[in-house]
């Protein structure tokens, strides 16, 4: 039996991608804010692309709870970060690289960048009935 994709699913999933993206993004600002301090160790977000390549694979998740997926009120709830595993450190101790981040950076502009564009055609689709064409 086939998946039924709803509009409000989508646009959740649409709206998961962007915070995730936010998030993203200010992890690495965070990295890139400490380039030049001694001893710190580059942080990435836990478990999220884990979590992604897992829901590509086709397995669905069920909420049995309100606060599964985020706060009470429904709002996202804050991603967890760890010390980036792998990473080389300086003489110094840091481990963040510039690169990395950089590139981390943009990608996250990038997904954001679309779901936002995504979100916004639907938007004009749905103006678009309600003005019945016009």
């Amino acid at each position: 039996m086939a998946d039924i994709v709803t509009d409000a699913a989508i646009t959740a999933a649409l709206g998961r991608q962007m915070t995730r993206a936010v998030q993203r993004q200010a992890v690495a600002a965070g990295n890139l804010a400490n380039l030049d301090t001694p001893g710190y160790r580059a942080k990435e977000l836990k478990f999220s692309d884990t979590l992604d390549s897992q829901l590509d694979g086709g397995v669905s998740l069920e909420a049995t709870d309100p606060r599964h997926f985020g706060t009470a009120a429904g709002a996202p709830a804050t991603a967890e970060t760890v010390d980036a595993q792998g990473l080389a450190p300086r003489r110094d101790g840091n481990t963040v690289q510039l690169d990395r981040e950089l590139l981390n950076m943009g990608q996250a502009a990038l997904d954001f960048s679309a779901a936002q564009t995504v979100l916004a055609a639907k938007f004009q689709l749905v103006r678009y009935a309600i003005n019945e064409g016009r």
